[in-house]
């Protein structure tokens, strides 16, 4: 066997032992989330039990309004990502293709705002939407996210990539500048849209500490505002949380399987140089 065989021998089997690292966690987590009570907590732990439940599905969809937290988040993920992918476009659209005086200085402005944290400004956030009456409304969640600086600065490098033959053909043609954009420049980076759609919602239909800020009834939470809270009121009952963990896992993984592609195509092409 060639030097050249061995090296990929032992690549693959570095490879795989990275993944199943990765995936470890994500393992566990179903594995358990079919235990019963006794084997997750049992020391020393183990990964696999004598025996299995679907007690614990049960038991989250019997005991919190687990249909409802999926409503809330579809809604509130969903509509923040529509909204977001629109308008992230507009911006990065105009910084990429248009000239206007002070762009530059405002587009670095833009992408400082990705260095501030959300513990910094969540306090003037709530009191804000608080004064608008928007508090613990689908309107309170998305309107302060329909449109982000990291979304601006990736459609902005995306439209950069694009050739100016296609506006300036659109120009003579009489068009103006949105129109332009939302007849020739719109239609063509879908990896992008997909690609900013799939960080999107991920962010959103996973975060828990801005959605447990902006509501304050059950009826309004998010799933992982509802099962921080189902996990604080039943401490002991690590099997349902699992559940639900495992349930909210679910629609972001299918996306992701039949958006691959589009998402890694679009993830090379922004490693590419303007």
């Amino acid at each position: 066997m060639t030097q050249k065989k061995y090296k990929t021998i032992i690549g693959r089997i570095a490879l795989l032992i990275v993944l199943l690292l990765i995936a470890f966690p994500f393992i566990w987590l179903v594995i358990s989330s079919f235990k019963y009570e006794k084997d997750i907590i049992s020391f020393p732990p183990r990964i696999f039990a004598d025996k299995y439940t679907f007690d614990n599905y049960i038991k989250v969809w019997t005991t919190i309004p687990l249909v409802n937290y999926i409503k809330n988040t579809v809604i509130f993920a969903g509509g923040v990502v529509l909204t977001s992918v629109f308008f992230d476009s507009l911006a990065g659209y105009a910084f990429a293709r248009m000239q206007f005086k002070g762009k530059s200085a405002l587009f670095y402005f833009v992408l400082l705002t990705m260095m501030i944290p959300f513990q910094v400004f969540m306090i003037p956030l709530f009191i804000e939407i608080n004064k608008l009456g928007l508090l613990d409304t689908y309107a309170g969640l998305i309107i302060p996210r329909m449109t982000t600086a990291f979304g601006i600065f990736m459609m902005r490098s995306f439209f950069v990539g694009l050739p100016k033959d296609l506006e300036e053909a659109a120009r003579i043609d009489g068009l103006n500048e949105f129109q332009i954009f939302l007849k020739i420049i719109l239609p063509l980076p879908k990896p992008a849209f997909l690609s900013l759609g799939i960080f999107t919602l991920m962010n959103n239909w996973n975060d828990l500490l801005y959605p447990l800020i902006l509501t304050s009834s059950t009826e309004m939470r998010t799933l992982p505002a509802g099962l921080s809270l189902f996990s604080g009121q039943n401490i002991s009952f690590y099997g349902p949380v699992m559940a639900g963990t495992v349930i909210s896992m679910l629609p972001l993984l299918i996306i992701y399987v039949f958006a691959q592609k589009y998402f890694v195509q679009s993830s090379a092409m922004a490693g590419m140089k303007e």
